[in-house]
């Protein structure tokens, strides 16, 4: 039996075995509705509260500032939906990237139907924002910016920083949002520090579980739930918490953040090791991600190979990539990220992610390289073609 290694994890990662112990203990144990007076209500409560707590302190937030959703697309949509829908005197003009995940930019091409006028930021061949360009875009009715932090696809980092002082130049009261789902864990963040408003965030790609994220909403702001109920989570997430989800998010984050360092030092050697041997061998490629984007992403480009191709011969050795978003992988579109920064159309259709975490080791990345020297030559299209015309 082929031993599996696992190279998608920005699609989603394993869970953490402590994870899955504390889960079923909770859920076995600790049933209770956390709504309710009662102590078994009472104990369900006390572990979402600390969950809360775990996550506002690595943020540098607030517990109130920290409200538990499904994931990251219902944080994205809660963010821009429900800061907007609570503001209407702030103006109609809205300003995202073209590289954003689909759970924002399908959300800002809804929003333009709404009457939205929306503008959707160039990058450059390393994918991040032109800040002249932002500079031009921001106006006195800009309500909100959206910036992807950690893009999901080639791990590139936005100068957040650098765009938050553009922002207060020129516009104050415009609000930042980020979509940390790809950044949480990885690096440290303090969202205030930032001039970030709202901060959205998902649990399954730092080895929690799935179904369970969190928004971080700045105390200063005002926003409006997306449904209503028995108004949970302070009123902006009505419905019955998901308890072993939630202390199993926040079990996750903790752990994750106690090794922050080290993971990132690991991802880096990996990835080091990978670019580094593809360049010393004669595979034709092209490494989409830029040297200083965040370490556990690497978007590669094989000249002359469909991507799925690839991909599916890889799996038949036990190898996991992805050929892009795990969300939007089913699209045949080509990559709209890699459209963005203008790589050749032939070389996106080769494309695939590698994307590491601190359970990957460095046998993992010989071995893809070791199958990638052997699957490539035999799947180029550019030979096939040629022996065809023999």
């Amino acid at each position: 039996m082929l031993s599996e290694i696992y190279l998608d994890n920005s699609a989603t990662t394993r869970q953490y075995e402590e994870v899955t112990s504390l889960m079923a203990e909770v859920a076995s144990k600790y049933y209770g509705n956390p709504s309710s007076l009662h102590t078994k209500g009472i104990e369900a409560e006390r572990l979402v509260s600390g969950a809360r707590e775990t996550i506002a302190s690595l943020l540098g937030a607030q517990p109130s500032e920290i409200f538990f959703t499904s994931g990251g697309t219902e944080s994205n949509n809660l963010a821009i939906v429900g800061y907007l829908d609570a503001n209407p005197r702030k103006g109609k003009h809205v300003i995202t990237t073209k590289t954003e995940h689909p759970s924002v930019l399908e959300v800002y091409r809804n929003l333009e139907s709404r009457g939205y006028s929306v503008d959707y930021l160039d990058v450059d061949g390393n994918g991040r924002i032109i800040p002249g360009q932002l500079e031009q875009k921001i106006r006195p009715d800009t309500a909100l910016i959206s910036i992807i932090l950690v893009n999901n696809e080639t791990g590139t980092i936005q100068d957040i920083n650098r765009i938050s002082s553009i922002r207060d130049a020129l516009n104050p009261h415009a609000v930042i949002h980020a979509d940390a789902v790809q950044a949480f864990g990885k690096i440290k963040l303090n969202p205030a520090k930032s001039g970030i408003g709202l901060m959205s965030f998902s649990s399954h790609k730092i080895h929690g579980p799935k179904g369970v994220g969190a928004l971080y909403v700045s105390k200063s702001l005002r926003i409006n739930p997306l449904f209503y109920g028995g108004g949970q989570e302070t009123l902006l997430r009505s419905g019955t918490e998901n308890v072993p989800g939630i202390a199993g998010f926040g079990l996750a984050a903790k752990m994750t953040a106690e090794r922050i360092e080290e993971n990132y030092r690991k991802a880096a050697r990996l990835k080091q090791l990978l670019v580094e041997g593809l360049a010393a061998s004669d595979v034709e490629h092209r490494v989409n991600s830029p040297d200083d984007a965040l370490p556990y992403i690497i978007n590669i480009s094989f000249r002359n190979v469909r991507a799925e191709v690839l991909l599916h011969h890889l799996e038949q050795r036990g190898i996991f990539v992805s050929t892009g978003s795990a969300c939007s992988s089913h699209k045949k579109n080509r990559s709209h990220v890699l459209t963005a920064m203008n790589v050749d159309p032939a070389m996106i259709d080769g494309a695939l992610r590698f994307s590491l975490s601190h359970l990957n080791t460095e046998e993992d990345i010989r071995l893809t390289l070791d199958a990638l020297k052997d699957i490539i030559p035999v799947i180029d299209i550019s030979k096939k073609k040629r022996s065809g015309r023999k």
